[in-house]
């Protein structure tokens, strides 16, 4: 195994010793003591390997896209591992593949659990479920980054004043990304305080919202999001995890600004302007915008947490929102909005070039100085196909594992954008816990694929297929 690969997931093992570390303070601070030696065991594992894993780098070599994928690929595998520790050794008696299936549901961001009751719950353990989500935020991003050269070269471009690929430069930038998500993690939580959560639900909910994931530190969200306000708040606390992660950053600290760095995000807010008047005009019969909003920045942000009162009737456009997605530079999930916009248009031009063939019709976008490279557009295309592809097997798999087709259909898009499950898809009960080995199996596998994308692993099938 080379150095790259070593060196980067080791920065990921040290970091979960770290938090492993804090739970432990937090266990001693309040007196925790029923699962404290779990953390101990998380400390020690991953300390050790991250030390040998910088250790034992072998010399530096040339880092291929290769390489890249399985390094990402290997990660989502490994550090759920560590991650799953405290789950299978706590008090609850939870077998292996339960403790997997909760630690990979966490790091992916989704929120699958395997728990009925959280009010049962050692508060560590709480705290431990919404870390998983925090650091699997934070492996999100670096893995953007890493792999950006396969998803969008355009938007690579627009980025370089900010981000550089080199490969000496590459760990410089992911400490900066760290401090930025560390800085609005905090930003996150401050808020949540101001309207009056206590501090131990801001600090979890903090990090389950800014990496875009569904662990909850309560069983009915209800409970502390009582009021008017503070569900409007709550709502667009949500779309940090729906713009770019730069978008403060480049608000800022960006010295020559430009409307080409902020175009994403601007078509972002226009996406979500036209959503809120939609939603407002049509589906707001009973006054109760408050609540639909609540569903709509949620399933934007493809976090998917909701309030029971929300009318399950909307479910079918809440999925379609959440296939949809926010930004590319963001935790969300989904094919990203930008995407299915360039497909439209290009695809509307095509119409045109042939109908009114004298005029032409160039791939230029509204703000955005360059064309959108025809590479580019066969891959937001090839995503779109493989999304259609991963649905129509997951979904299948599921119904033949005892999972019911409404179940299954809600299921296949829910993994695949990483989002939890519940009321207002009408999946609040789904009971996981009761699955079948091979269902789970099977959504473990797909919540990763939806994080690595299945091109990525279409990339690496072909280098076996048609290497010389």
């Amino acid at each position: 195994m080379n150095r790259f690969i070593l060196n980067y997931l080791g920065i990921f093992f040290i970091l979960l010793s770290i938090l492993s570390f804090f739970n432990i303070i937090y266990s001693y601070y309040f007196n925790l003591y029923l699962n404290i030696d779990t953390y101990f065991y998380t400390l020690l594992i991953s300390l050790i390997i991250g030390i040998i894993s910088f250790i034992k780098s072998k010399i530096e070599i040339k880092v291929t896209i290769y390489t890249k994928i399985f390094t990402i690929i290997i990660g989502y595998f490994s550090l759920p591992l560590i991650i799953s520790i405290p789950f299978y050794f706590s008090i609850y008696n939870i077998s292996f593949l339960n403790c997997y299936f909760e630690a990979i549901s966490g790091f992916t961001s989704t929120g699958f659990t395997i728990f009925d009751n959280i009010k049962h719950l050692d508060e560590s353990l709480i705290l431990w479920r919404s870390t998983s989500q925090w650091i699997g935020g934070l492996y999100f991003l670096f893995s953007i980054l890493l792999l950006i050269d396969i998803f969008d070269d355009s938007l690579k471009k627009s980025l370089t004043n900010f981000i550089s690929f080199n490969y000496s430069e590459t760990f410089k930038q992911f400490f900066k990304i760290f401090i930025l998500y560390s800085i609005l993690t905090i930003f996150l939580f401050v808020s949540f305080k101001l309207i009056n959560l206590r501090t131990f639900d801001s600090f979890n909910i903090a990090m389950t919202i800014i990496s875009s994931g569904g662990f909850l530190p309560v069983n009915d969200i209800n409970n502390i999001v009582n009021s008017n306000f503070k569900e409007i708040v709550f709502s667009f606390l949500m779309l940090f995890s729906f713009f770019s992660l730069f978008l403060i950053y480049n608000i800022f600290f960006l010295k020559e600004k430009s409307l080409n760095f902020f175009a994403e995000d601007i078509y972002l807010f226009i996406y979500f302007s036209f959503l809120i008047i939609i939603f407002f005009v049509f589906f707001n019969s009973n006054y109760n915008f408050s609540l639909i909003l609540f569903s709509l920045t949620s399933s934007m942000s493809n976090i998917g947490i909701s309030l029971d009162s929300t009318g399950s009737n909307l479910w079918f456009l809440f999925l379609l929102i959440v296939i949809i997605g926010g930004s590319f530079f963001s935790t969300s999930s989904g094919i990203r909005f930008l995407k299915i916009y360039f497909l439209f248009k290009y695809s509307f031009n095509e119409i045109l070039s042939y109908s009114k063939p004298k005029n032409v019709f160039t791939n230029k976008f509204h703000l955005i100085d360059s064309n959108v490279l025809q590479k580019d557009i066969n891959k937001y295309f090839l995503s779109v196909l493989i999304f259609v592809i991963s649905f129509l097997v997951i979904s299948s798999l599921l119904s033949i594992f005892n999972v019911s087709f409404e179940d299954a259909f809600k299921l296949g898009i829910l993994t695949l954008m990483n989002t939890v499950n519940s009321s207002m898809y009408n999946l609040g009960n789904f009971n996981f816990s009761e699955l079948n080995s091979y269902a789970k199996v099977i959504l473990m596998l797909f919540m990763i694929i939806g994080r690595v994308e299945l091109l990525t692993i279409l990339i690496i099938v072909k280098k076996f297929l048609f290497k010389s």
